[in-house]
């Protein structure tokens, strides 16, 4: 088997010849001399012959170091060209950002925004993934995700924009029929709507200030991957369901839905950014961040009427 080059004996090999000095090739690597001096020793063992003829005053390569200089030259430029770009396009918000959002916040809150973010930032461009579904950031290659949870311990790296309440609704003919419930026992488990992604179970878990404590489990005749496949059937009067504060702002509003059990609270999520990691972020990725965070920490859906 072909061992991997020396790539490091060779640009020493070559900084020492384009200095003419192992002590001037080594302040300018950064590096000590013996660590420059054992690494031009070591190439010439591999390749079995001698790159310098050394004295006490002068340095000078042999014939073998003269056919070997321009090529080490070339390798060592053209590694330290590779360098500089990567890094300038790493401090540069440039490049393609793979994000993961839920679909209903993706369409209603992030696309109308987006157009500011690409005034801003014409270099970045961004492949928008709309599920509901929780991706896997490193094993589906993305850079970043918008997620709306109580979010659990992770390896992951988030950033918190907003507090995102839970609201238990029903549409006043759904009321009228049916009374509106005091206390969560009264919920009619077959009415309740049910959404297929939450993260651990499809449950409602109630609280109320004396810290007494009721778990729900939806039961109803629809269950959903999208919670706004279910609004339809609780504006028809047809099933409670629980909305997330963005989506349950505009019905609140205009009365087409009903804040129900206002005595309880369901566990509060979050809107948080995430990412893989937080070192070595690209610029592209910070900016983004930073774009969130101005935009969505303080937002338009949040509803004062409880």
């Amino acid at each position: 088997m072909t061992k991997f080059p020396d790539f490091e004996g060779l640009a020493m090999f070559a900084k020492v010849a384009e200095e003419r000095s192992f002590a001037r090739a080594a302040r300018t690597l950064g590096v000590s001399v013996p660590t420059v001096s054992r690494a031009v020793s070591r190439l010439e063992e591999r390749l079995g012959a001698r790159l310098f003829n050394r004295t006490s005053r002068q340095l000078a390569l042999t014939d073998f170091g003269l056919r070997l200089v321009d090529s080490a030259s070339r390798l060592y430029a053209e590694a330290e060209a590779a360098e500089n770009a990567a890094r300038e396009l790493s401090s540069q918000p440039r490049g393609l950002i793979r994000l993961a959002v839920p679909m209903a916040f993706g369409t209603r809150w992030l696309a109308p925004i987006l157009p500011d973010f690409f005034d801003l930032y014409p270099d970045i461009s961004i492949d928008l993934h709309m599920s509901d579904a929780i991706v896997d950031l490193v094993g589906d290659g993305f850079d970043a995700a918008l997620r709306i949870a109580v979010l659990p311990d992770s390896s992951l790296v988030a950033r918190r924009l907003t507090a995102v309440a839970p609201f238990i609704l029903a549409a006043p003919a759904y009321l009228d029929k049916y009374g509106a419930p005091r206390h969560p026992r009264e919920l009619k488990a077959d009415h309740c709507l049910g959404y297929a992604y939450r993260p651990r179970q499809d449950v409602w878990r109630f609280r109320n200030k004396a810290g007494e404590e009721e778990v729900v489990v939806p039961a109803g005749p629809l269950r959903s991957t999208n919670s706004q496949a279910l609004i339809p059937m609780a504006l028809h009067g047809l099933g409670i369901v629980e909305l997330p504060e963005f989506m349950a702002h505009e019905y609140l509003a205009d009365g087409r839905l009903k804040a129900i059990l206002a005595d309880w609270t369901l566990p509060s999520g979050a809107l948080y950014f995430v990412t893989p990691s937080a070192r070595a972020r690209p610029a592209k990725v910070e900016v983004l961040s930073d774009f969130m965070v101005a935009r969505l920490s303080n937002p338009t859906w949040r509803w004062t009427g409880r």
